[in-house]
């Protein structure tokens, strides 16, 4: 793996998501720009997306935002991002957040980011890239996921080598620590 130079973050736009989410996606904002890496997002600013893009730029560092024209119709596009890139579609906008990012971070989120999610888990586990996919377990909120995946695998349908492509954490500080990590060579992809 080459050095990480951005990171694609998947997260939610609900303005109703409890505190504790918003204060993880500023931190994992902040944490992206401390490194030096750009940040890559869904370009919104509502929500979780606000709270990273805020923290990243904070920080002194370069935010990327990925938008639909329908969300710029609607009024909740960044415009302080340093690069706002508008698609036509969401499959567009999907396919350019991977192609611009290094690495990717799921913060809790919606069908949104669940899609994106499973896009990008599916894409490494077929080989199609081997980028790293963090997924941000802040307050318990994928465990089910986790847990559905695991009965996956003991029905048979997801082979267990599916964790090898996953990194799994409850903690920016060590997410942020894990791709320093393969950043440098350091550590498993």
């Amino acid at each position: 793996m080459s050095a990480i130079r951005s990171i694609t973050v998947f997260c939610s736009s609900s303005r109703d998501v409890a505190p504790v989410y918003l204060i993880a996606a500023r931190e994992l904002g902040a944490g992206i720009a401390e490194h030096g890496w750009q940040l890559v997002f869904g370009g919104n600013d509502v929500g979780c997306m606000a709270a990273l893009a805020e923290g990243a730029r904070v920080a002194g560092g370069h935010v990327v935002g990925v938008t639909p024209q329908l969300l710029v119709d609607k009024g909740i596009a960044d415009r302080k991002c340093h690069e706002l890139i508008i698609t036509g579609d969401m499959r567009e906008r999907k396919a350019l957040m991977e192609q611009r990012g290094d690495a990717f971070v799921a913060l809790p989120g919606g069908v949104g980011t669940l899609e994106e999610l499973f896009e990008i888990l599916v894409g490494r586990y077929l080989g199609f890239h081997n980028k790293p996919l963090v997924l941000l377990n802040i307050a318990g909120y994928y465990d089910p996921l986790l847990q559905m995946l695991q009965h996956g695998i003991e029905q048979h349908f997801i082979k267990p080598r599916i964790h090898d492509f996953l990194f799994v954490t409850d903690q920016v500080t060590a997410a942020l620590r894990h791709l320093q990590q393969l950043s440098t060579g350091r550590g498993e992809t």
